[in-house]
């Protein structure tokens, strides 16, 4: 066993070295300008899909130069001094590349376009080895309950997110987006038979499998939109999914803020609605790289930046708060400091926070999380298709994004900034805020009330 080991990384380090033994490394290159681009705004249909369109003009949000592609002409300078570009970020107007050698990176920074370079990622000595035959776990034994919720019952009318469900808001015609670190088994899962899924994307690896990658997302998914009544009801059973993969399990590094990074954009230029991420970054596997305190400002850390501008395009960002609470940390983790995303931390089921739900408030001041929701053993689909249990605000946020993407289901030309205010005044602590429970629970149906009052009253 030790010999295979041993072989598998020798065969790892083979394949991220190159023939002259440098070691394979990914920079985040910043560009200066889109002076170069094909594109105009007088033609956004040309790439934003019109659906997205149609969702900056509810929320009369203008289509700018950030919505413009990365300059074609500057990619292809950059591969042609000898960079492999991987992604890149229109609202940052950033590149990564992949390259072996020092002279290539010597030439891309010279180029007259580029601002400066920063390395985001260093090959591995190996990574964790696929399960080519997961499906062979897979059970798909449930058991049925006399509530139509089934086990996730609790999880929902802790928020009375029924009352939301009775009045005929599930998410039809809403799209979310779930951005995650793979999807384990959901493709032969049968409580996701009924999934409405529209497409799916891996930014770390194009080639992989994204139903053979971790698992987190499978149970992130399942708190949203399993459908299986007396079994599972999920917060937003009838909405439609992407499934977008940025995290990479194999190491902790900053290129991960850059997939994520690719990954809302694509789900802003496809049309989402609402994304829910339920991954956060303050510790990388460089320590050099690791953000403080005072970076919790929300214009920091390059995704909570990202984050931010999705807000800014009319999507609504629904992230965890992060599960350092016990430990030396204890803060949010970005992009739970952004400022027009909804921040989830986690409850038990007798509502007192858990002690690992990571707490606020921002570096700038800011009252964080924004809401709390069920994040102690919170009802999940598990890797052979049966009813689990998880723990995390991971799943917190799920949870609650789904009942948030019916509310806006209920009241669509409500804008992002709109709907945070309506959640955050829905909540328990709404006059008390603090930086453990944010403004409280949010009572979905409540925040549905207020809105249906406040337009009684025009």
């Amino acid at each position: 066993m030790k010999i295979y080991f041993f072989l598998l990384n020798f065969v790892m380090m083979m394949t991220w070295s190159t023939v002259s033994g440098e070691v394979l490394c990914r920079y985040r290159v910043y560009l200066a300008d889109k002076n170069c681009t094909a594109y105009s705004l007088d033609r956004p249909e040309e790439f934003l899909s019109s659906r997205a369109i149609e969702r900056r003009m509810r929320q009369h949000l203008a289509v700018d130069s950030t919505d413009l592609p990365v300059c074609r002409t500057y990619i292809e300078e950059i591969r042609r001094s000898g960079g492999k570009v991987l992604n890149h970020s229109k609202w940052n107007n950033t590149v990564v590349v992949e390259l072996s050698r020092h002279e290539v990176l010597d030439s891309i920074r010279t180029l007259p376009f580029v601002k400066k370079v920063k390395r985001v990622w260093i090959a591995p000595d190996g990574a964790i080895p696929r399960n080519k035959e997961r499906k062979k776990m897979i059970t798909n034994k449930v058991t049925k309950t006399d509530d139509y919720y089934g086990h996730a019952a609790a999880q929902i009318r802790m928020h009375h997110g029924d009352s939301l469900h009775a009045a005929g808001f599930r998410g039809e015609g809403m799209q979310i987006a779930v951005i995650d670190a793979g999807y384990y088994n959901v493709d032969a899962i049968k409580l996701f038979r009924h999934l409405n899924l529209l497409g799916v994307h891996d930014f770390v690896n194009p080639d992989s499998d994204i139903y053979e990658e971790h698992s987190h997302g499978l149970k992130v998914l399942s708190c949203l939109a399993v459908d299986k009544p007396n079994v599972m009801v999920g917060t937003a059973p009838k909405a439609s999914y992407w499934l977008l993969r940025s995290e990479d399990n194999d190491t902790e590094q900053p290129i991960e803020e850059d997939n994520w990074a690719a990954a809302i954009e694509f789900a802003d230029s496809v049309g989402v609605d609402v994304v829910n991420t339920s991954l956060g970054y303050y510790e990388f596997d460089d320590k050099e790289e690791n953000y403080r305190y005072r970076d919790l400002d929300g214009k920091t850390s390059f995704m909570s930046v990202t984050a931010e501008k999705a807000a800014g395009k009319g999507l609504l960002v629904v992230c965890s708060a992060g599960n350092a609470g016990g430990g030396k940390w204890k803060k949010i983790s970005p992009p739970a400091d952004a400022e027009d995303v909804i921040t989830v931390g986690a409850l038990d089921y007798d509502r007192t926070n858990a002690d690992f739900s990571s707490i606020g408030n921002t570096a700038d001041g800011r009252v964080k999380p924004d809401i709390m929701a069920l994040g102690v053993r919170a009802v999940v689909v598990g890797e052979n298709g049966g009813i689990s249990r998880a723990s995390g605000t991971s799943f917190a946020a799920p949870i609650f994004c789904g009942l948030v993407t019916c509310l806006w289901q209920a009241f669509p030309d409500l804008t992002v900034k709109e709907i945070i205010d309506v959640v955050r005044r829905s909540g328990s602590r709404y006059t008390h805020p603090d930086n453990i429970y944010g403004y409280g629970v949010a009572d979905i149906w409540k925040a549905y009330q207020l809105i249906q009052k406040e337009r009684g009253n025009r």
